[in-house]
């Protein structure tokens, strides 16, 4: 446990090390607002007191963490490309607070489209069994973000997560409790559908974001990215579809007839996952939804009906 005495400072030590990040931040091509994002949330800075420098005249700031070991880190994010939210331990998304570490990918604002596009198919559902009082299943869990957005938006539905990382399912159950969702999202270890057996047939809606990036391609992310989140969930195989193909010819077996099945996927690879869904027979309603860049990054579709 911290000493909370270590983790007092004055204004005036913590405006001097602002300063100093701020010129780490610009030589290294950082932005500069990481530095204000990490003073809020370890020193608990509003925007105002940052822009206005105020807090320079302070007698004491608390932080959660000794200043030496926020110099440390952050000359981690600087030289070694260590994501900022892995320093604060939390990221920001739709309007949660979610807990991070590198056990799990950080989670990316263009995931959130999949909620959207989950509750829209809800909505345009011709089935007569109700998709919103259903079993809806996210696969490849990571941090939870999915299974809280499932939680919060089909409020009438059960959620079940699934994730061969324990360590990343420690991080998921943390977030489903802080987000008040302990009770409403169910957890399991394992690999995808495996742990889930007992709901053959009948789930109502699966939403993944799979490992989807070629191997190949791995190493040459961003940095940040590929120094420090877990290779596991980002290398999709050769051509990044192994988990995505499993997917596809798995996921039927599972799904209620109307079910929903919604991925999101890597730019480049749309053209080739409809023709997969339409081959595999089991699909309708195949559909290729763009990301907020105007990237094709979705593939939504529905089980066929006995009448198909």
């Amino acid at each position: 446990m911290i000493d909370q005495a270590q983790t007092l400072v004055s204004g005036y030590q913590l405006w001097q090390w602002r300063n100093q990040a701020l010129q780490a931040a610009n030589a290294a091509g950082v932005p500069a607002s990481e530095v204000d994002w990490l003073l809020q949330e370890v020193a608990g800075l509003d925007r105002l007191a940052l822009r206005l420098a105020s807090f320079k005249d302070w007698q004491e700031i608390q932080l959660t963490m000794p200043l030496e070991e926020l110099h440390r880190l952050w000359q981690q994010r600087v030289q070694d490309h260590l994501p900022v939210q892995y320093i604060t331990g939390v990221t920001p998304w739709r309007q949660f607070k979610i807990a991070v570490s590198q056990a799990v990918l950080i989670p990316r604002p263009e995931t959130e489209c999949l909620i959207d596009l989950a509750v829209a198919s809800v909505h345009h559902s011709q089935i007569n069994s109700p998709l919103s009082h259903g079993d809806w299943i996210d696969l490849g869990t990571g941090s939870g973000a999915i299974a809280l957005g499932l939680a919060d938006a089909l409020s009438k539905a059960t959620i079940h997560a699934v994730d061969c990382s324990l360590d990343a399912l420690a991080i998921a159950q943390k977030n489903a409790q802080n987000s008040g969702f302990g009770e409403r999202i169910r957890f399991y270890q394992g690999s995808f559908w495996e742990p889930l057996a007992f709901l053959k047939g009948q789930v109502a809606g699966m939403v993944s974001n799979p490992p989807y990036i070629p191997t190949s391609l791995v190493p040459n992310l961003q940095p940040e990215v590929a120094k420090h989140e877990p290779h596991l969930a980002l290398d999709g195989g050769s051509d990044g579809l192994d988990y995505i193909r499993y997917l596809i010819d798995i996921s039927p077996a599972y799904l209620q007839p109307g079910g929903v099945w919604l991925i999101e996927m890597m730019a480049g690879q749309a053209e080739i996952v409809a023709d997969l869904l339409e081959k595999q027979g089991s699909y309708c309603n195949i559909e290729i939804h763009a990301d907020l860049a105007g990237i094709p990054r979705f593939a939504l579709a529905n089980i066929k009906s006995a009448e198909f």
